[in-house]
């Protein structure tokens, strides 16, 4: 197999056939194919798109990678849920025990900050000896154990998106409708999966910002799941501003301690409500929303959803007193308040520089080696819409020292406008699809 012929062809607008597809991604986890030939490719991907079948190919391919898990021994319902990735977005952290507390097995397999956007992954190790490095092995009998297990790739699970995710990351290519559907789908389909409910986040902070790229990128996924035996469900939700208050790893991980404590920012437990019902209908627990919403509010009241969590961290080797008291969680060096510039309404809070500015403060990364500093982010207590005066806190930033904090300082004034009007934000949960369509929700 000639790579540069692959390359020229993608490059010039042609596309590949599925055995190409398959040769490419097989030579490339052989090493045979070095980082540099697959970034041109994917950058070609990224000018070009792939058509349907081609996603389909893509997908299939680095599925086959590597292993793939066999749960068809467990009894019940096995529903993982995944998001396109935004700024703030902790409801995995928020889910995973939730569900799996009202007896809906969540095989949850997640990833690493991408772009300005953060990663499941990233905020779960920043509890005090927590793994998610975990093997299959590992994996099933933590799932059979507890009912719920929240992993990284391993280097047995679709080896070949391990390396394409972070040249992602590193080449500007992330933003591609086919690469992030066929990234995300690859993972779920090794999951074994019985359903899949998707958080496909639009606006200004998400990897694909327009209504038409969310429900394009829906629709393929949904797509992928259905031609694989797996119900998908893909809820479209706003990134046009940071969901819940706290930017940022081990800030998220505490705001998601609150949110099972029923302590979370609305916007937050609105979102997670809506994931949740469908989560549990397609786990066959709920009847429908309205139950699936009762069932989700007394596991949390009672406590149910909380020590949930603390099995789940016990069981990968962290310290489950994170979960009553979230001191234990690193902390930054430095923190000053963010106050409002001048009276008026919060016209926009920009999630997408807030999320670059993370990255600078060291909360993620630039090169796939670097390291993530889980303590430093934002509070933002300001939302679209509010009024503010002069001089009031709107945010709170969290750095390693005072040159972070003057880092902090110079983003927040660029993402946090206040204006004399604002507008209307995006409804936090606007449309649903289905394999038989899409249907409003607001």
């Amino acid at each position: 197999m000639l790579v540069t012929r692959l390359i020229e062809r993608k490059r010039d607008g042609g596309r590949l056939e599925p055995a190409e597809w398959s040769a490419l991604i097989r030579s490339y986890v052989a090493g045979d194919v070095p980082d540099y030939q697959m970034a041109a490719m994917l950058m070609a991907v990224y000018v070009h798109g792939l058509d349907r079948s081609e996603t389909a190919a893509l997908t299939d391919a680095m599925r086959r990678s590597g292993a793939q898990l066999s749960l068809a021994h467990l009894a019940g319902a096995r529903v993982d849920k995944h998001s396109t990735g935004g700024v703030g977005d902790k409801t995995s952290l928020v889910l995973a025990p939730l569900v799996s507390s009202l007896g809906v097995a969540v095989p949850m397999m997640s990833g690493r900050g991408l772009g300005h956007t953060g990663g499941t992954l990233d905020k779960l190790e920043s509890i005090p000896g927590m793994r998610t490095g975990l093997t299959l092995a590992e994996a099933v009998a933590q799932l059979k154990r507890i009912g719920c297990v929240m992993m990284g790739q391993s280097a047995e699970v679709v080896p070949a998106d391990r390396g394409i995710y972070a040249l992602r990351n590193a080449t500007a290519t992330a933003e591609s409708v086919p690469l992030v559907a066929s990234s995300i789908m690859s993972k779920k389909l090794a999951e074994d999966l019985t359903g899949l409910v998707l958080d496909v986040k639009r606006g200004s902070g998400s990897l694909v910002q327009s209504l038409d790229q969310a429900l394009e990128l829906a629709g393929t996924m949904v797509a992928l799941g259905d031609a694989n035996g797996c119900e998908v469900v893909a809820l479209l939700t706003a990134m046009d501003r940071p969901l819940g208050r706290a930017i940022g790893n081990a800030l998220e991980v505490e705001e998601a301690i609150h949110a099972l404590q029923g302590e979370g920012p609305p916007d937050l437990l609105t979102v997670t409500y809506a994931l949740g019902a469908e989560m549990l209908q397609l786990g066959g627990v709920a009847a429908d929303a309205d139950d699936a919403r009762r069932r989700m509010e007394v596991a949390i009241s009672s406590g149910q959803a909380a020590r949930r969590f603390q099995e789940i961290i016990e069981a990968q080797g962290g310290n489950p007193g994170v979960v009553d008291d979230p001191a234990v969680l690193p902390q930054a060096g430095a923190c000053e308040l963010f106050e409002a510039p001048r009276r008026g309404f919060v016209a926009r809070v920009e999630p997408r520089g807030i999320g670059r500015a993370l990255v600078a403060l060291g909360g993620g990364r630039v090169r796939p080696d670097d390291r993530v500093d889980p303590g430093v982010g934002f509070v933002i207590s300001a939302k679209p819409g509010d009024w503010v005066e002069r001089g009031e806190p709107v945010a709170t930033i969290f750095a390693r020292d005072d040159a972070g904090i003057a880092t902090g300082r110079a983003a927040l004034r660029s993402a946090i406008v206040i204006a004399d009007e604002a507008d209307h934000p995006l409804p936090l949960v606007s449309h649903r699809v289905t394999i038989d369509g899409v249907t409003r929700v607001s």
